[in-house]
């Protein structure tokens, strides 16, 4: 009888797609988890903050601006996918400290930055992001940054994880 489980990374990398699948960007569809001990903690997708209309319903500022993808981050409506999960654990008082984070997309330097300071120490992502900041400050932090195919194959993964109290 044959196996057809996914490894763990596949799991829930194959839930971070269908949580972008709630994503309200025209742009780019992401989705985010934040798992610790094989636990999801919080997801999140793009989109505008809750209560504000969103870019599927008014257009999108980026798009109207001629703003290239990975530059300007500021000038959007919306949140990125791995912003709202870290809010989405700090609203509901989830700790995420030496958890790890999966992602649709390799996050944006903004959200790099959430990430070391939330205490995440690894980032698994399927596809590339636009952002060489972001590398850089991966490669500063020790963040482990472990790139997968959607089957869970890992493709890179160079770092030790960094030691949080």
């Amino acid at each position: 009888m044959r196996n057809s489980r996914p490894d763990w990374d596949a799991y829930f990398m194959e839930i971070a797609t269908i949580v972008s699948k709630r994503s309200t960007c025209i742009r780019r569809t992401v989705g985010s988890l934040v798992v610790k001990d094989k636990r999801i903690l919080s997801t999140g997708y793009n989109g505008a903050p809750g209560g504000l209309r969103h870019c599927i319903d008014q257009g999108c500022l980026r798009e109207q601006l001629k703003v290239p993808s990975g530059e300007r981050h500021e000038l959007c409506r919306g949140l990125h996918a791995e912003q709202n999960a870290i809010i989405q654990a700090a609203y509901h008082g989830v700790s995420i400290n030496n958890a790890n984070l999966y992602s649709t997309h390799l996050p944006c330097s903004i959200c790099i930055k959430m990430i070391i300071n939330a205490g995440i120490g690894k980032v698994i992502y399927v596809d590339g992001y636009p952002d060489k900041l972001a590398k850089e400050l991966v490669d500063e932090s020790g963040i482990i940054l472990q790139k997968i195919n959607l089957k869970g194959s890992r493709s890179s993964s160079t770092k030790k994880p960094p030691v949080r109290k």
